[in-house]
């Protein structure tokens, strides 16, 4: 395994970590609560993410056999789909893969890491909101919220990916602040 497919994908099970967390610990009652993302139950956001991620690789010729029944137990769907992607991420030449992306030439690995790995810590934050969770946020998953939003420039607000940047009052904490960049009220 080369050091970028190790990267990829210790940067991923790196993120997954406290999402696993917060979707193991979420009740049963707690999936069907509305979540900030427009129209989204905290099931639905779980669907959201486990969709994108096996569509961008997919369609990049990775093969993660059936999708997992998020309907039946977001959670366990989850943990699911991790384990096929981590081992997929594992895999020397799939980060490796080149393709010219929606920002110029890149490969699976950067564009999964770039947009996806960060899709996940933001809706972290997203159903810890839905179901009275704190999402705890760090210093360096903040960092990869603002590189991120920074990286996507006017894309991050065209429609489909976040919603119009909130204004903050002066003195918010730097989440609030991160936060309302991507559209979501703290």
């Amino acid at each position: 395994m080369t050091s970028t497919a190790t990267t990829v994908a210790e940067r991923f099970a790196a993120a997954d970590r406290p999402l696993t967390a917060l979707l193991d610990s979420v009740s049963p009652a707690g999936w069907s609560r509305p979540s900030p993302c427009e129209g989204w139950t905290a099931a639905d956001v779980v669907g959201h993410l486990i969709g994108t991620q096996r569509e961008f690789l997919t369609t990049h010729g990775v093969e993660l056999g059936e999708a997992p029944d998020v309907a039946a137990d977001p959670a366990a769907a989850w943990r699911a789909h991790v384990q096929r992607v981590i081992g997929a991420l594992s895999d020397e030449a799939v980060p490796a893969r080149g393709f010219d992306g929606f920002f110029g030439p890149t490969t699976v690995g950067a564009a999964f890491e770039q947009f996806y790995v960060w899709d996940m810590v933001v809706h972290r934050w997203d159903v810890a909101r839905a179901v009275g969770a704190d999402a705890g946020l760090t210093d360096a998953e903040l960092d990869r919220i603002e590189a991120g939003a920074d990286s996507f420039g006017p894309a991050l607000h065209m429609d489909g990916i976040c919603r119009p940047a909130l204004d903050v009052p002066a003195g918010a904490d730097r989440a609030t602040r991160a936060l309302a960049r991507l559209g979501r009220g703290a």
